[in-house]
């Protein structure tokens, strides 16, 4: 009954955890060895809404329609948020939250605007630094909604280093010594000086991001979370169980990489209530279709494909460095798959006391699915018509 007491607890926390949450929030550090510099934020604008997954990203069109009172709104929500998120500091010094300058700019730049282009706030912050400034770290506050990404480039060239800051963590220490040193010797030096000494290179970005794709899926999956569940509740058999996950995972880590390599590019407003509809058609075929059939693993493997796609914005459009794209992209992946491995041992655990086959699916299953294919409709009715 364990386990149909953590289903109680989803139903309860449903108004909480909507679906996968937004981009994080970039955060650039560019560093020239003449001393200037920019930080630069990005904020989606969805990320102002109550359930940001159920609302479009801003497009032409919609940007086009905004009043210029409109704008300054939506600049000011962005300023307000990046108060709220992120401090910086140089040389270990005080943490401070410089001055940026916020306005629109398309997500994927260019002079030529066309429909189908989308709008963020970016800001940017610009210094001029002494040659004594050694260091460059920032904070993700304790205040912030949303996860920070650390990036930086050091005269022009990608560091592999990226950090995912969760609310009140601190980013490694950018080491810029060698950037500097380079400008007062009027050298060149080779895109390797660049790295951060203790950068801890692809094994931390690896990390960074397996952690992120954990977080992604467990607490803050509900959808996902609810699907793997649906997954577990056809059958306990080892097998059957391990053919729809391995499905499942070949789906969604094929979309997700397609997706983040900018290959294929799908709608929010497509892919998230086809989501919510495989939910719901999950559960409703453990409730009218007992026990595995080979045809599940097509059903399984067509759905995983689309929460590929609903999983891709967590690493797409922050151009990081190829390498620390890719390791970013299997430590997230991995950290996904972790995180659904950690559902179904729960969900065995918690109900591997029911022997009794009737009883199981009396207790477990018919109200189990019945709860999850109520979630399901529900959410593909919200995102479809409101």
């Amino acid at each position: 009954m364990r386990f149909w007491n953590i289903i109680l607890s989803l139903t309860f926390f449903s108004s909480l955890l909507n679906g996968h949450p937004i981009p994080d929030i970039p955060v650039i550090g560019s560093f020239d060895q003449n001393g200037s510099s920019v930080i630069t934020v990005e904020i989606d604008t969805r990320s102002f809404a109550d359930d940001p997954e159920e609302v479009p990203m801003l497009e032409w069109e919609a940007f086009n329609k905004l009043t210029e009172e409109e704008k300054e709104n939506l600049l000011l929500r962005g300023k307000n948020m990046i108060q709220d998120t992120l401090l910086i500091r140089f040389n270990e010094k005080k943490w401070v939250l410089p001055s940026f300058d916020y306005n629109f700019e398309k997500k994927i730049g260019g002079n030529s605007v066309e429909e189908t282009d989308t709008f963020v706030i970016r800001g940017y912050a610009h210094r001029k630094l002494d040659s004594d400034i050694n260091s460059y770290q920032i904070r993700a506050k304790e205040s912030a909604e949303y996860d920070v990404i650390f990036t930086n480039r050091l005269n022009g060239i990608a560091q592999k280093r990226v950090n995912v800051l969760f609310p009140g963590e601190d980013s490694f220490i950018l080491d810029l010594t060698n950037l500097f040193q380079a400008e007062e010797k009027n050298e060149i030096s080779e895109p390797a000086n660049f790295e951060n000494k203790d950068s801890g290179g692809s094994q931390s970005t690896f990390f960074s991001f397996l952690r992120q794709g954990f977080v992604h899926v467990v607490p803050l999956g509900l959808d996902h979370i609810l699907f793997v569940f649906g997954i577990f509740l056809l059958s306990r058999k080892w097998k059957p169980l391990i053919l729809q996950v391995s499905a499942f995972t070949l789906a969604h880590t094929l979309t997700l990489a397609l997706a983040t390599l900018g290959i294929i590019s799908v709608s929010s407003k497509i892919v998230e209530p086809i989501i919510a509809a495989s939910i719901a058609i999950i559960a409703i075929e453990n409730i009218i279709f007992p026990g595995y059939k080979p045809y599940r693993l097509v059903v399984v493997f067509i759905f995983g494909l689309i929460h590929g796609l609903g999983f891709a914005g967590a690493l797409s459009g922050f151009d990081l460095e190829p390498s620390s794209l890719l390791v970013g992209l299997f430590g997230f992946n991995l950290g996904v798959e972790f995180g659904q491995l950690s559902l179904l041992f729960a969900a065995y655990m918690f109900t591997a006391q029911i022997k009794n086959k009737e009883n199981y699916r009396q207790w477990i299953v018919l109200p189990g699915s019945i709860i999850i294919a109520l979630f399901g409709v529900y959410w593909t009715i919200e995102r479809i018509f409101f």
